[in-house]
């Protein structure tokens, strides 16, 4: 068998090639990557401009001048925060186990981070956030956004979601527009295109370096510094900026289709073979196709760990889906969690939908079709009164999950400056 795996062992040839070829300074495949690095500085100065950019007075201070009746809303949530008005997570452990509380011993290391998809509108947070107060509950640790940049931008909700992430102590990712559904992937339209997206939704031709482009733009004006990532090309091309010394982190997208432990070793090699000198690497969650098992996500364990990644790269695994265009429903991933979970760390219980009893009674049951409206239409066709609902449904399928893991002893990642 020794004899067998000696034969897998890597030729200092071939790295030597590899090396040769992402040195050449007539590769155009790196030069193109370079020029459009270089229209935004240095990686140095690039990194800079996001800091001051991204700091929470600059950025108020942004919304301020424009007038932003958000600008309220803030103000009311930084007034919550101050005074403690919401719940504190040993509180909230002391309420969940009653009786229990004292006999019951935290598994330490092993949280889980409460996760929400998709924060699209800004007032979709305040509910929550006035509801959390209400009922004493838990606001999440992670948001993924998937509207439109530039209409966030248009109406100040790129600003004011990125202002309230930092005033609750959240991560959180943003989608950025070059994703191969603009038209660009001649393989996708309606439903009629469907096997279009047998390959990936796709960012064709030169829409890895518009990706770029685009991600340099955001991270440099408001400091944005996660974002999602769909692609084998941008994938690599942000191990690359990460590795010419840009700040930049990303996590996997479930639309990679990465639904095996050989799907996963060959993106934890990747990480690895340009992560930087210290060891870390932008590949900071790594979201499983919906058809992976737990057997799975304990092998995907494996080469993570051997790669020093446990504590970088987050596990991200859907626990409740949208109930319509994505997955057969029912889905419902809560118990496989609590299992897992006390032997994997560093997951994050991604909320997509609610719980299925809730969303099977709802008139306009959550659809993940709707990320991709526009404004304009989702006003048009009345639904933004449904999709509140359907938020707010997600916010309590969460509940119920970081209750489930409180009773087995897993502790929870929340907003940590609230609670």
């Amino acid at each position: 068998m020794q004899n067998l795996i000696d034969k897998l062992k890597i030729n200092n040839e071939n790295v030597k090639t590899i090396n040769n070829f992402l040195l050449d300074p007539e590769n155009p495949l790196m030069k193109s990557v370079l020029e459009t690095i270089n229209k935004y500085g240095t990686p140095e100065e690039i990194n800079r401009k996001a800091k001051e950019a991204g700091k929470l007075e600059n950025l108020m201070n942004r919304l301020k001048a424009k007038n932003s009746p958000y600008v309220k809303d803030l103000e009311w949530l930084i007034e919550q925060k101050e005074k403690g008005a919401f719940i504190k997570l040993e509180d909230y452990y002391k309420k969940i186990l009653g009786d229990k509380y004292e006999s019951t011993k935290m598994k330490e290391g092993y949280a889980v981070t409460m996760e929400l998809s998709a924060l699209q509108f800004f007032p979709f947070f305040i509910e929550e956030a006035k509801q959390a107060i209400a009922n004493q509950e838990l606001m999440p640790g992670r948001y993924i956004k998937v509207r439109n940049m530039v209409e966030q931008v248009e109406d100040d909700q790129l600003l004011a979601s990125s202002i309230a992430m930092k005033i609750i102590g959240a991560s959180y990712v943003e989608t950025l527009d070059t994703k191969g559904t603009d038209g660009s992937n001649v393989h996708l339209g309606g439903p009629e295109t469907i096997t279009g997206y047998f390959g990936g939704i796709g960012q064709p031709n030169t829409h890895a370096l518009k990706w770029l482009d685009e991600f340099l733009h955001y991270y440099t004006e408001y400091g944005v510094q996660q974002v999602l990532n769909i692609n084998p090309g941008t994938i690599l091309i942000g191990y690359l900026l990460y590795r010419l010394g840009v700040d930049i982190e990303f996590k996997i997208s479930v639309y990679m289709g990465n639904d095996n432990p050989y799907s996963v070793l060959w993106t934890m090699m990747t990480a690895k073979l340009f992560a930087r000198e210290d060891g870390t690497t932008p590949l900071i969650g790594f979201n499983f196709s919906n058809s992976v098992n737990n057997e799975t996500i304990e092998l995907a364990d494996f080469p993570r760990k051997a790669f020093g990644f446990e504590d970088i790269v987050r596990i991200e695994h859907h626990i409740f889906e949208t109930w319509k265009s994505i997955v057969r429903q029912p889905y419902d991933r809560r118990a496989e969690l609590v299992e897992v979970s006390a032997k994997v760390k560093n997951i994050s219980a991604k909320h997509e939908g609610g719980d299925i009893e809730v969303e099977k009674s709802r008139e306009h049951p959550s659809d993940i079709l709707e990320y991709f409206l526009p404004k304009e239409e989702i006003m048009k066709q009345g639904l933004m009164g449904f999709l509140t609902r359907n938020y707010m449904d997600k916010h309590d399928s969460i509940k119920g999950t970081a209750d489930a893991l409180i009773k087995a002893g897993i502790p929870v990642i929340v907003a940590r400056n609230l609670h």
